[in-house]
């Protein structure tokens, strides 16, 4: 089943046009990748799917609901949650306090709680430090709970901005790890990420952005093996 369909999409700031013309689909229980160089348009993208940015032309649905003129809560209300670029925790509330921020449009108390259980399952270091000021993580702390923060809306789309950067790399391959985890637990996820290699491994399809357009598609086993994508993001 179709969870998202993009359509179409044109994005502009301004005069200057960061996405020309995308379409692509993400189905349920899939990892979608969009992999490209920076300034290809794949955070413009996800900040249009999450309600941040209205696109100049094309549509955007959801669950087979047009959702690219809603607001932005409204959207993490049908069922979709967007871990930002740059991981964006509350750095002076705890990672108790940050978490349930991330529940805050649930309204059933004994549902967050199981969801919290499972966060802390999925990532024992938040529970441990579950009273720390956010601020005192390392990164790749901080992204585990910008992760689990989404969780918490126990969203059925998650959308991930580029999880790994700046992460030391055992944190990056724990991470990847934990995204492959959460698609088994049934949430689909649509993946932005610059480690094309570690993002590939991972996708059932993939998309590569290009200045603003999509320049090739498949399955992430099939871009893998691409001269194109070797050459241009593999270092082959």
């Amino acid at each position: 089943m179709t969870m998202l369909k993009v359509e179409n999409l044109s994005i502009h700031y301004g005069v200057i046009q960061a996405v020309n013309d995308v379409s692509f689909e993400v189905n349920q229980g899939e990892v979608v990748t969009l992999i490209g160089a920076n300034g290809a348009g794949k955070t413009s993208i996800l900040r249009t799917i999450s309600g941040l940015v209205r696109p100049s032309q094309g549509s955007i649905s959801f669950m087979g609901k047009t959702i690219h003129k809603l607001a932005a809560r409204k959207i993490v209300g049908n069922g979709l949650a967007q871990v930002p670029e740059g991981r964006h925790v509350f750095s002076s509330l705890s990672v108790m306090e940050n978490l349930e921020m991330g529940a805050f449009l649930q309204k059933d108390r004994e549902q967050n709680q199981k969801m919290l259980k499972k966060v802390f399952d999925r990532f024992p270091r938040l529970e441990e430090r579950k009273n720390q000021d956010a601020a005192t993580l390392s990164g790749g702390e901080q992204q585990m709970l910008a992760m689990g923060r989404a969780l918490m809306s126990r969203p059925k789309l998650l959308l991930l901005d580029e999880p790994s950067m700046g992460l030391a790399p055992i944190f990056i391959q724990e991470i990847f790890n934990i995204i492959e985890d959460i698609k088994k637990q049934g949430t689909t996820v649509l993946l932005v990420e610059q480690n094309a290699n570690k993002a590939l491994t991972i996708a059932d399809k993939a998309y590569v952005l290009e200045t603003g357009k999509v320049v090739l598609s498949g399955t992430g086993k099939e871009l893998l093996v691409s001269d194109q994508v070797r050459k241009a993001y593999l270092g082959g």
